[in-house]
């Protein structure tokens, strides 16, 4: 069973919002209590929290459909629902939130670091908080939104100082171990090691972690080997660590080749994820020290011996080590410690550079009104040789969603809402006329009615006869997904006839054609625009 899960699969919902209630206070002796229901509780929200305690994804592997509590509907005499309680999920630190499609959602840095991956529907407000002097008792309430759906790929990079890089049985595990309390799976066979191992290690005064990952083999940018496949947990490092085993017995191996296709293959992992972040300092342009380990072994001593002189021509310090007699761990401690002091100085004065004096304005008060923002947008589609105007937007499409469209109040309180937004001004600036058909929302769950711009809300158009209401009978009116299905249809319908025309007239039935007629009538002829001059 595996336990340590470093990339997985996450489905997160938010709750639902609970919708608001339609009540009004009855009372004996005291007519005329008017609206008291209560509003709908927000939904929870889904949020990744960093915990120290946390050191796997392997929860999500096994849980990978996360939702959120919805909120809870209002009820009578004011009494509001309560809000659904926020999911939190821990996660590991380092762990990198990305969208299907590989962008960077979130770095999760830092103990407590947080990402709502899924935010929770807002509560629908009751009739009481609808109430206004024009609408005094109304006989509706908003409806509660649905919670945000989000699947995201969860990618965990371990924090560590140090990386250790090597050839499968190089003895990085035996080093991390001799240098830490960290006790890795240790074998004489190869890849013995199959996940990332972390290790604390102290020097002097300094304290730094060292991550040991599954061994490299040539072709390990070309999915080769277990290496590759965990190289992510290096990309946070300061500095990296080549083992090289000088006691190697393998035909055609030795520690100058083993350096070379170990650069290389760090070369091409840098390729790869160079998109992902470009401000990141690429592996093969981190420092490096090189470690020439198993010394112990006279012919292996003798190597590193002979090779020592090479290495430190290109650059490389060079390290001989022995992790079975611990020769030379102090000294590798020591020169890890001064690569991590350096990189920390760095970064704190990275940070000091970028730190500024934040200074606060308020917002003019025209602005915070919104009325210089672009609320909504509103294009012209056509659709079977007639005119669709599809309207986006945050708050238009939170409004359908909110409106209980078997009601006839709220209808005309939602057109009330977008006459204030300016959406009917708008569509006859753009030309519509009435009867139009206006789709508001994405085409797979939007909303689609035929516009009628004289349409008012309001307890003014309530008729019937005296102690009756008519809004509490019973009325039968097509829901949002039936008006949207006889829309396309009546499209395709409209298609089909035009096509079966434009067929007859290609088989001699007709004279003219249905695009040039559509045209003509478009563009006048040069004589009725005489006429009309």
């Amino acid at each position: 069973m595996a336990s340590f899960v470093d990339r997985v699969v996450v489905h997160a919902t938010g709750g639902n919002g609970g919708h608001g209630c339609v009540s009004v206070k009855r009372e004996k002796f005291k007519p005329l209590g008017g609206p008291d229901g209560g509003n709908g509780g927000d939904g929870g929200s889904v949020i990744l929290r960093v915990d120290g305690q946390s050191t796997t994804l392997l929860g999500f592997h096994h849980a990978p459909h996360q939702k959120a509590p919805n909120g809870e509907p209002g009820k009578g005499d004011m009494r509001h629902g309560f809000k659904g309680q926020d999911l939190v999920l821990s996660v590991p630190d380092g762990t990198v939130v990305k969208d299907r499609e590989g962008n960077v959602l979130a770095d999760l840095l830092g103990e407590g670091s947080e990402y709502v991956l899924a935010a929770g529907g807002m509560g629908g407000r009751g009739n009481a908080a609808l109430a206004s002097p024009k609408r005094k008792a109304p006989g509706f309430a908003l409806l509660g939104t649905p919670g945000e759906e989000q699947e995201v790929e969860l990618e965990l990079k371990s924090i560590a100082d140090i990386a250790l890089v090597g050839f499968p049985s190089a003895g990085k595990s035996s080093l991390i171990a001799a240098m830490s309390a960290a006790r890795p799976k240790i074998a004489d066979y190869p890849f013995t090691t199959l996940v990332p191992n972390l290790g604390v290690v102290q020097a002097g005064d300094t304290r730094f972690t060292v991550a040991d990952v599954p061994g490299l083999i040539p072709g390990a940018s070309e999915g080769k080997g277990l290496g590759l496949e965990f190289l992510r947990h290096v990309e946070r490092c300061a500095a990296l660590v080549h083992v090289i085993d000088c006691a190697t017995l393998e035909p055609g191996r030795d520690p100058l080749t083993d350096l070379d296709a170990l650069e290389e293959e760090l070369a091409h992992y840098a390729e790869a994820v160079r998109d992902e972040d470009p401000t990141a300092v690429p592996l093969t342009e981190r420092p490096r020290l090189v470690v020439l380990n198993k010394v112990d072994v006279p012919d292996a001593r003798e190597l590193a011996n002979f090779i020592r002189p090479e290495l430190e021509q290109r650059g490389y310090p060079v390290f001989e080590v022995s992790t079975a007699s611990h020769e030379g761990l102090r000294e590798l401690g020591f020169a890890m410690a001064a690569l991590v002091s350096e990189a920390r100085e760095q970064e704190e004065r990275r940070a000091e550079e970028q730190r500024t004096v934040t200074v606060l304005q308020p917002e003019p008060a025209r602005r915070r009104r919104g009325r210089d923002r672009r609320e909504f947008v509103i294009t012209r589609e056509d659709r079977a040789e007639e005119p669709l105007y599809h309207v986006r937007g945050e708050k238009p499409e939170r409004w359908v969603l909110q409106t209980d469209f078997n009601n006839d109040e709220a209808v005309g309180y939602l057109a009330d809402r977008f006459a204030k937004l300016g959406i009917e001004d708008e569509l006859f600036r753009i030309g519509a006329k009435p009867g139009n058909a206006v789709l508001i929302g994405p085409e797979e769950n939007g909303v689609v009615f035929d516009w009628e711009p004289t349409m008012v809300g309001g307890a003014e158009l309530l008729g019937g006869p005296r102690g009756t209401d008519l809004r509490m009978e019973e009325t039968s009116r097509p829901t949002r997904r039936e008006k949207r299905e006889q829309f396309y249809d009546r499209m395709d319908a409209k298609s089909e006839a035009r096509a079966e025309l434009e067929n007859e007239r290609r088989a001699g039935i007709w004279t003219e054609s249905v695009d040039e007629a559509r045209s003509r009538r478009q563009t006048p002829s040069t004589e009725e625009e005489t006429h009309g001059e």
